[in-house]
């Protein structure tokens, strides 16, 4: 959820550490080269040469006679050879002549830079204090949980891990909060669309035991995996085959009893129509149709310019989100993993965002804002920044803001396995107003 299209992180699972690199042999070790020897100020020895050759029939030039009868007279290369040698500038000079036209590259370079360095920052200042000015103000009276608020769910309930004990406390835990929608980890699906029976094989014992004891509360097939053309490895949407596969899959974890699909397919490019036609595709495969969406550009076409210097577009456009959003009957924002280090800038992040989703969700669709009920120190994410009471006030300003009635609104939690008990204690406390 990113964030990954598996991202299960059950207590059970260890990643394993890279394995450290080998020194370097000897065979990897280059030859030192021979130093060469160090340059010196004094000149070489003075060495004797022939005079130079002449034409036989050239006439030597000689001055005129000097007056007196002791006069000498000194032919030109008695002259010249009496005089200092005259050779390149002194190295003195020509090192200060480079020093002063590097300085003034060096300077302009400089000068480039910084402009450069403003340019990208001064229009990011501007973007954050709109996100703390975003997060000032008192959100509005009754904009609480509207009781459609989901969970996800890792891997373990549907594979045998969990018992019989964990489905009686998990539903005390739902009680008396805003939770009707659960999305329990099925997948991954294959690269090819398709999901073996063997993902899922405690399922169906699975949903009858939460429908026994948490009447009301849907179950829902969270589905996901990586996407091309980030991933090229991975899915292929635009192959037909594939989405057929898909839809084959929707329909399969259906007929084990699941109350409706939930799709967790990334990283999906804003503007990919492949995606919109499995969209369609998937509409009368499931009774419930549910997706985890990308953050919206938080500046006009933000998605073009992060994708050109990433690689990774990660936002969507506002309008691809709300052609998403008319496509199914729930979608819910992935609102964390934002890179912001406050708080403050973190909670007017989430503002932004439930108003931008607000505008463009059709009012009969399901729109929930995502919660971090995880922890991690990582670039993208700041534990200290993204919290819960700062994502729920967000959350409340933005729908304070925007539209305060919507009655198909609420948040979605992520994840169980790693919330911890002050993540569902904020959560009561200022979303759902239970002690």
């Amino acid at each position: 959820m990113k964030r990954s299209p598996n991202p299960e992180r059950d207590p059970t699972t260890t990643d394993e550490p890279n394995s450290a690199q080998d020194p370097p042999t000897a065979a990897d070790t280059p030859e030192p080269r021979p130093t060469p020897p160090a340059p010196t100020d004094e000149p070489p020895p003075a060495q004797a040469s022939p005079a130079p050759a002449t034409d036989q029939g050239a006439a030597q030039a000689s001055p005129a006679p000097a007056s007196g009868p002791h006069s000498v007279q000194v032919s030109p290369a008695v002259a010249d050879a009496s005089a200092p040698p005259q050779g390149p500038p002194a190295g003195g000079d020509e090192s200060r002549t480079g020093w002063a036209g590097g300085r003034k590259i060096w300077r302009w370079g400089r000068r480039l830079g910084l402009g450069a360095v403003l340019v990208l920052l001064v229009p990011l200042l501007i973007a954050e204090t709109a996100l703390r000015i975003n997060y000032t103000g008192d959100p509005k009276a009754g904009t609480y949980s509207r009781s459609r608020d989901a969970l996800w769910l890792g891997h373990a309930w549907v594979d045998g891990r969990r018992t019989d004990a964990d489905v009686t406390a998990l539903a005390a835990r739902l009680a008396d909060t805003g939770i009707r929608d659960l999305y329990f980890h099925a997948g991954p699906l294959e690269h090819n669309g398709t999901l073996p029976k063997s993902a899922y094989p405690k399922a169906r014992w699975l949903i009858t035991a939460v429908h026994q004891k948490a009447p009301g509360v849907r179950v829902q097939a969270w589905l996901g995996d990586e996407v091309a053309p980030e991933k090229p490895y991975a899915m292929h949407l635009e192959k037909r085959g594939t989405r057929d596969a898909v839809v084959d899959s929707t329909r399969q974890v259906v007929g084990a009893g699941f109350d409706g699909v939930h799709f967790d397919l990334e990283p999906l490019h804003s503007g990919d129509r492949n995606y919109l036609a499995l969209l369609d595709a998937l509409r009368p495969a499931t009774p419930l149709l549910s997706v985890a969406a990308h953050q919206i550009d938080p500046l006009p076409a933000f998605h073009s310019f992060w994708g050109t210097v990433t690689g990774h577009p990660k936002w969507w456009s506002q309008e691809y989100f709300g052609q998403v959003a008319r496509r199914v009957d729930q979608i819910a924002v992935m609102s964390y993993d934002t890179m912001q280090p406050l708080q403050s800038l973190y909670g007017g992040y989430v503002a932004q965002q439930t108003s931008l989703a607000l505008e463009v969700t059709p009012s009969s669709t399901d729109l929930l804002m995502g919660l971090p009920f995880y922890h991690e120190n990582r670039f993208g994410h700041w534990a200290h920044a993204e919290t819960v009471p700062a994502a729920v006030r967000g959350v409340r300003l933005g729908l304070s803001r925007t539209d305060a009635d919507r009655a198909n609104f609420g948040v979605a939690l992520y994840v169980d396995f790693a919330a911890t008990e002050d993540d569902w204690t904020s959560y009561r406390k200022d979303w759902v107003r239970t002690p």
